[in-house]
């Protein structure tokens, strides 16, 4: 049997950067040290709201990157409840053929040169139709999430969207290059992804491109080169788990 949990003994947000950020990384430190325990039930949004000083927004993003890290369940009418007291990394399938691994931590180690600079510049010089665009693509990506679809299309959009807001034609001509291929579920084959586990790192990337996109259109140069690189490396370190399994 579940219960509720007493309010939590947690700072409220007094910190510039990531308001989500901040909430998920204190909830996931309380689960993973066991103050709330599997089985319990995390406070109402509202008294998360009231504890950490921010928004139902705020709460909503922490508590899908929870979700993402397979921590918690939320059920309509329930509430969330703690799963696991580690996190889970989500994985888009169990298994990928070791030459498309090879390609895509190639493509990755490449990206990482690259698209964190093009963040910092986009947060520097983007104007009202670049913030307008990043918007749209990124909205765009959390319909196609929400759609249980693998928003290959759409994650190649954002990027390609931040590329262009740097103002410089070079980076825009990188993706155009590349196109859809650079994102790296584009090059796995359908009978490889695992639908589960999937829609879970799906909510991952979504709750990091929300990071990325508060950066940039904050104008924080620095927060968005590093949230950039948070991106692309933690998706280098995952997929290097599937050339180590060879």
């Amino acid at each position: 049997m579940t219960s509720v949990q007493p309010p939590l003994n947690v700072s409220k947000v007094a910190k510039q950067g990531s308001l989500s950020q901040y909430v998920a990384e204190q909830l996931e430190a309380l689960i993973v040290q066991g103050k709330v325990a599997v089985g319990n039930k995390l406070p109402t949004e509202n008294s998360l709201c009231d504890s950490f000083g921010v928004s139902r927004t705020v709460v909503r993003e922490a508590i899908t990157h929870l979700k993402s890290l397979g921590l918690v369940e939320t059920r309509r009418g329930v509430g969330t409840t703690v799963l696991r007291d580690k996190a889970e990394e989500p994985r888009p399938a169990q298994h990928i053929n070791p030459t498309t691994v090879a390609d895509i931590l190639h493509l990755l180690e490449l990206r990482l040169t690259l698209e964190p600079a093009a963040a910092e510049l986009a947060a520097l010089r983007h104007d009202d139709a670049d913030r307008e665009q990043l918007r749209a693509q990124h909205n765009a990506f959390i319909k196609a999430h929400a759609e249980k679809r693998l928003a290959r299309q759409e994650d190649y959009l954002f990027h390609f969207a931040i590329a262009k807001a740097t103002k410089n034609p070079f980076f825009a001509s990188f993706y155009e290059q590349w196109s859809k291929s650079v994102i790296p579920r584009a090059k796995l084959l359908s009978i490889e992804i695992d639908p589960n586990s999937s829609d879970r790192y799906l909510e991952r990337v979504q709750a990091e491109h929300d990071e990325i996109i508060e950066a940039i259109l904050s104008r924080d140069a620095q927060k968005a080169r590093e949230m950039m690189f948070r991106h692309l490396d933690r998706a280098k370190n995952m997929y290097a788990q599937y050339r180590d399994q060879t």
